[in-house]
């Protein structure tokens, strides 16, 4: 059974062998695949939530390709689905109707890093983690931080928009790319690619395309920022007892440490008992059980990272907000301490169905936001394990629910709708949004209308239009 509804049902595509032939020819058989082993890879996600179907996937070596590829669907009203490292999680990637497949794998190279500027170009297919290594070895920081960044690419952080561990200090991909170089739908390229801190030449198109999940055009290059490297971080695991008590030492940390305080992850105990009983041999960092932990991270330009950590966390215990800490002693604790963050979600699935969600509310209203909710959860079913973490110095939860001990695995699943509605009501309550970083694809699709101000919704369909007037960028998504 899905673990999440299909998208809507759509008359299955024929693409005929001569119009095959043409795509084909754009990249060259050796990066075509219409094999169906070979092209399993790009036609189903990772978690097994959605999966598709594709007579073609091709991989171009170039924007000039991209632009080809482009301009011969808009000719022939072929329906095009950009891909990324397939990565996404709400389905945007997948071709749910058999569309083409338009890879940027091999879109992978870092044409630029310049220093001085503090800025890097790089082609869409760049895996972030490579990204973030040329950056290092430029003594520079590019501080997008996923849980997949060893196989997630820059096209796709920009395209979904991508949050992570680091937005609290840098922001998120909207705010770390300068310019970008995109294909629109039929073939032309916006070569938008720029490391001017002020251009005021009218509108900004790159905030355009950026979180649109490829449905106004192909992202094929960035211009990235960079930031000077921290010389010293320092990692700590905090044992608290309520979201609350996070908050104030949320706020105790930026007045000790201020913009210093780069990530700041709450943790419930049921996280830390699921991971440790289902994970690759993680222990847990803090003996005993306490109801809630925060991971956090001081990245300072001085050496004096462990002593504002040591301050933050003394001034914590002093005020009774911190019942226990333990600071990453060396490289591999510190790793050890951020792979615990990065297997919740994997350490879930032994336990049954989950169903889950990607939303942000205000910071400070966090606190209440996972109480109501956990209410709103546990009346509707009695006995289900709310399990909600992330990043609650930006207000981003991800607020997954998994089944109550011993239930119906279908059975609990077949209330995902149930279960999405009494979350969303609540953070509707307090002006939240229910995708934070994840973006829309199908998964949340039927959804928007019923959140996003309908004149704005008005505006989008209309930009899609002028933008793709046959509808043959990732159609189906978002819209």
């Amino acid at each position: 059974m899905p673990l999440a509804p299909p998208p809507p049902s759509t008359p299955p595509l024929d693409i005929s062998p001569d119009l095959l032939a043409r795509f084909k020819a754009i990249v060259g058989d050796k990066y075509a695949i219409t094999d169906p082993l070979d092209a399993a890879p790009y036609l189903t996600e990772e978690r097994g939530l959605f999966g598709g179907h594709s007579p073609l996937v091709l991989r171009p070596g170039s924007t000039e390709e991209v632009a080809a590829i482009c301009k011969l669907a808009s000719e022939t009203r072929t329906p095009l689905v950009p891909q990324g490292g397939n990565t996404g999680l709400v389905g945007g990637q997948i071709p749910h109707h058999g569309e083409v497949v338009v890879s940027t794998r091999r879109l992978d190279r870092i044409r630029e890093v310049d220093p001085q500027s503090n800025t890097m170009t790089v082609e869409a297919g760049v895996i972030l983690a490579n990204a973030q290594q040329r950056a290092a070895e430029a003594d520079r920081l590019f501080p997008l931080s996923l849980g997949s960044e060893g196989s997630c690419t820059i096209g796709g952080n920009l395209s979904t928009n991508a949050g992570g561990i680091a937005a609290l200090a840098y922001g998120i991909a909207r705010d770390l790319a300068v310019g970008i170089e995109v294909v629109l739908a039929d073939g032309r390229i916006v070569r938008g690619l720029s490391s001017l801190k002020k251009d005021n030449t009218g509108y900004d198109l790159r905030n355009l395309f950026i979180g649109a999940e490829g449905t106004l055009g192909f992202i094929t290059a960035a211009t990235l920022k960079l930031f000077p490297r921290p010389h010293s971080v320092e990692t700590a695991f905090a044992a608290i007892t309520t979201p609350a008590d996070a908050l104030t030492l949320l706020d105790m940390s930026r007045s000790i440490a201020a913009s210093n305080v780069t990530s700041f992850e709450l943790l419930p105990q049921i996280a830390i008992d699921f991971v440790v009983k289902h994970g690759p041999s993680i222990r847990a960092p803090i003996a005993g059980t306490h109801p809630w932990y925060v991971l956090m991270e001081i990245s300072s330009p001085r050496e004096d990272a462990r002593d504002t950590l040591e301050a933050i966390l003394a001034k914590g215990m002093e005020d009774g907000i911190v019942h226990d800490a333990v600071i990453a002693a060396n490289l591999d604790q510190r790793n050890a301490f951020w792979k615990l963050r990065e297997v919740i979600s994997p350490a879930q699935r032994p336990e049954g169905g989950s169903i889950k969600h990607d939303v942000s509310v205000p910071v400070a209203a966090v606190p209440n936001f996972l109480a109501e909710a956990d209410a709103a959860v546990m009346r509707l079913i009695p006995g289900a394990r709310p399990f909600a973490f992330g990043h609650l110095g930006d207000g981003n939860i991800h607020y997954n629910v998994s089944q109550p001990i011993g239930a119906d695995t279908a059975g609990f699943l077949a209330r995902w709708h149930d279960v999405n509605d009494v979350v969303h009501e609540v953070v509707a309550r307090h002006g939240g949004s229910i995708s934070a970083e994840h973006g829309i694809g199908v998964l949340k699709r039927a959804e928007l209308p019923r959140v996003k101000d309908p004149v704005a919704l008005d505006v989008m369909r209309a930009i899609k239009h002028l933008l793709d007037p046959h509808n043959i960028m990732n159609p189906g998504k978002v819209l």
